[in-house]
């Protein structure tokens, strides 16, 4: 289920470029200054760098309570949770910052404040660093590895994802297009690091 589901997010973000332009204007235009300050409260939830240190900090305790008190189910399932969200998040980065380097696309803010829009492949330029969103990556590998622990609250998982996920096109951060290719990717690539490396961890389903 989650191969297909992140091919036709990656599909359907490719195929919305097409009305990037006109759905971040629509939504700068229609986001409230109030809903923006909430929206920008919460979207670095979805940071990786606050999810990475969490998952080491919770890696390093792990190892330290089995190798001093012996291994237990709940400890050794924080462990592999941990290390497969890295190994997750790690895979992902490297296909989401290949695909940022070769496409270099603007973010919405330079189009709607400077109108400056479009692809610059191979710019080496941070101002060229908008698709796919590495936010949407990230809460996505989340969800995968809590639904990979928690599989009774899947549902909650992924809306929190989804919904952390928007609000970087909801903040014209990045275009939909971006946040959609960057959580199919986090999708596709959690998915297949848990499959592949850690199948005590993968749902029949998955």
């Amino acid at each position: 289920m989650l191969l297909w589901a992140g091919i036709v997010l990656i599909v359907a973000g490719l195929a919305s470029i097409a009305i990037d332009r006109q759905t971040s204007h629509a939504l700068y235009e229609r986001v409230s200054l109030r809903s923006w300050r909430f929206l920008d409260s919460i979207t670095h939830l979805a940071k990786a760098s606050h999810w990475l240190i969490a998952a080491v900090l919770a890696c390093g305790v792990a190892a330290i309570v089995i190798h001093e008190c012996g291994s237990t189910p709940v400890w050794l399932l924080v462990e592999q949770s941990a290390l497969a969200f890295v190994a997750s998040l790690a895979v992902g980065s490297i296909i989401l910052h290949t695909i940022k380097l070769f496409f270099g696309r603007r973010r919405p803010r330079d189009d709607i404040e400077m109108g400056l829009y479009g692809f610059l492949p191979f710019s080496f330029d941070l101002d060229y660093n908008s698709f796919p969103s590495g936010h949407a990556l990230t809460i996505m590998c989340v969800a995968v590895i809590a639904t990979a622990v928690s599989p009774q609250l899947a549902v909650l998982w992924f809306a929190i994802a989804a919904w952390l996920g928007l609000t970087r096109a909801f903040l014209t951060a990045h275009y939909l297009s971006d946040v959609l290719v960057g959580a199919g990717i986090g999708l596709l690539s959690a998915r297949e690091v848990v499959i592949n490396f850690f199948p005590q961890l993968a749902l029949s389903w998955f």
